[in-house]
């Protein structure tokens, strides 16, 4: 018997390769009923994708020193920076609602990122323990810095949701993260006390 010529369908093939006119450009914003002007939701939405940037790289370096973590410490930290990634995720996702909300656009393609951001670019390698600890301090600082000016900026626009979202989720986040941070680049005795030194072991002068 001859072969069976194979038939061949459309009704299940997916489109491939599509493109598209872009439908709204970044730095515009859509009409939406919120209750909000469109200069206040406007303003909202720079300040809130600034925050977004910056958060995104500071997601990303929690990631690199997660992975390149090392020395005594490796297994505790290797955890809370993973930890802590995994909360500025959270907060990523909501930052970038917030933004959709209002109608704008969230940035998100990381090379658009690291045009917006000002955590300044690590090295491509490993640094030391402590460098990396003082550069996520560093980046939150800035993140947090943002996140203040523009809570107490958006509260004049009316802006309630995004004040709230700056200040109790960002701002207290942010805030507790470093401090767990900062809490590991105390430079403090592990076995004995400065005082123990003074006075000797059996604790005589």
């Amino acid at each position: 018997m001859p072969p069976t010529k194979k038939k061949t369908t459309t009704e299940s093939q997916p489109w491939l390769h599509q493109h598209s006119r872009e439908i709204q450009r970044f730095g515009t914003i859509r009409q939406f009923p919120v209750a909000l002007s469109m200069d206040a939701r406007m303003y909202s939405c720079e300040r809130l994708n600034q925050v977004l940037a910056d958060s995104q790289i500071l997601y990303a370096l929690y990631k690199k020193h997660h992975w390149l973590m090392r020395g005594p410490t490796f297994y505790q930290l290797h955890l809370l920076l993973d930890k802590h990634a995994g909360e500025q995720l959270e907060l990523i996702d909501a930052l970038a609602e917030r933004v959709q909300t209002l109608g704008g656009i969230a940035v998100g393609d990381p090379r658009h990122v690291a045009e917006l951001t000002r955590v300044p670019r690590p090295p491509d390698g490993a640094e030391e323990v402590p460098a990396m600890l003082s550069r996520l301090l560093e980046a939150h600082e800035i993140v947090l810095i943002e996140a203040h000016d523009a809570a107490a900026k958006v509260v004049g626009q009316g802006d309630d949701g995004t004040n709230d979202l700056l200040v109790s989720e960002i701002i207290r986040t942010g805030e507790l993260e470093a401090w767990f941070l900062a809490e590991h680049l105390v430079d403090t005795p592990l076995v004995r006390t400065d005082e123990t030194v003074k006075t000797g072991a059996n604790g005589r002068r």
